[in-house]
């Protein structure tokens, strides 16, 4: 759940249905992602014990994410609002070969439900919308849904190059944004910080953007 630029507006400038909207965005066999999982998320979660532990992907959009936590050894469930991204994460892991019962793909509307259950580790990169998301309940409910213990990995944009995507937001959330959301009484802040990431801009050359990171433990 992550989009740069204005196709989540309608011609009348009105707010597309937001399941509507990523059913397109994923629809028709479309690959709008690399497939690789997001560097960030890698590096915080390599030095983690997954053997038989429980994962959250947040908005998996096509499972690259959720795949590559499955072949950590994570027991995932990955959940986006939109049933084509989930078909796309399914043909990803069986390419993969990685088990069918190592991923648990369930849609869910973010805004208006949550999955049941808790996990030792919550991942959400990018929840970044055009159309309608409740971004800090989304987030308050993750943190509450952490195991004893458990780590939440909150990724998003901060810094865009200077060519930027058309109709991008003027500002991302930051990371004391982030912070500010939750109730963090008693949690261990593992990292709080920026990092640089490579892209290519429209015309193909070589560019980076700068991310943000948020990484909390449980006590």
């Amino acid at each position: 759940m992550h989009q740069h630029g204005n196709p989540a507006q309608s011609s009348d400038d009105t707010p597309a249905d937001a399941r509507a909207f990523w059913e397109d965005f994923y629809g028709d066999g479309k690959r709008p992602w690399t497939g690789k999982p997001n560097a960030i998320l890698v590096d915080e979660v390599s030095g983690i014990d997954a053997d038989g532990a429980a994962a959250l992907d947040l908005g998996c959009g096509s499972g690259a994410d959720a795949i590559w936590l499955a072949q950590q050894g994570w027991r995932v469930t990955a959940v986006d609002i939109a049933e084509a991204a989930l078909v796309t994460g399914r043909e990803h892991a069986r390419d993969a070969d990685v088990p069918a019962a190592a991923i648990d793909w369930q849609r869910c509307d973010l805004s208006t439900d949550f999955p049941t259950g808790t996990w030792d580790l919550i991942s959400a990169c990018y929840l970044h919308s055009k159309v309608d998301l409740e971004r800090e309940q989304i987030l308050r409910r993750a943190a509450a849904a952490v195991a004893p213990g458990g780590h939440l990995i909150v990724i998003g944009h901060w810094a865009m190059p200077e060519w930027r995507f058309p109709d991008d937001p003027p500002r991302f959330p930051s990371t004391d944004d982030v912070l500010a959301m939750l109730d963090l009484d008693g949690w261990a802040i593992i990292a709080a910080d920026t990092r640089e990431v490579a892209m290519t801009d429209p015309d193909g050359n070589p560019a980076a953007r700068t991310d943000n990171v948020v990484h909390l433990r449980r006590p």
